[in-house]
């Protein structure tokens, strides 16, 4: 494997790891424990860095003139991407939402 299907394999690794702290993040702040949820947003945060920016060069290479060409692989990477990010945004909301739960 390389070249394309490589990034393509990065990025979906990368993402899918990240959408799994956000699970488990939420999993966390249902039991109360909300350092360890804080602590799991941010292990997703670096994963889904790594994902964006292997996924942000074949957009600069595009960019600059380089053909790419458009494959399956490469579409479920994107939506794996889209997908973790709103795993991030509902996970961190769902956070918030515990925390105001278990002050009362």
């Amino acid at each position: 494997m390389e070249g394309m299907e490589l990034i393509c394999f990065e990025i979906i690794s990368n993402v899918g790891t990240a959408r799994g702290c956000y699970v488990e993040a939420i999993d966390l702040a249902t039991e109360g424990k909300f350092e360890e949820a804080s602590k799991k947003i941010e292990e997703g945060k670096e994963f889904f860095v790594n994902g964006h920016n292997a996924h942000a060069e074949l957009v600069q290479k595009e960019a600059a003139g380089e053909k790419t060409d458009v494959m399956l692989l490469l579409v479920h990477a994107e939506d794996q991407l889209m997908s973790a990010e709103g795993f991030k945004i509902l996970a961190e909301k769902f956070i918030a939402l515990s925390k105001k739960l278990y002050q009362k």
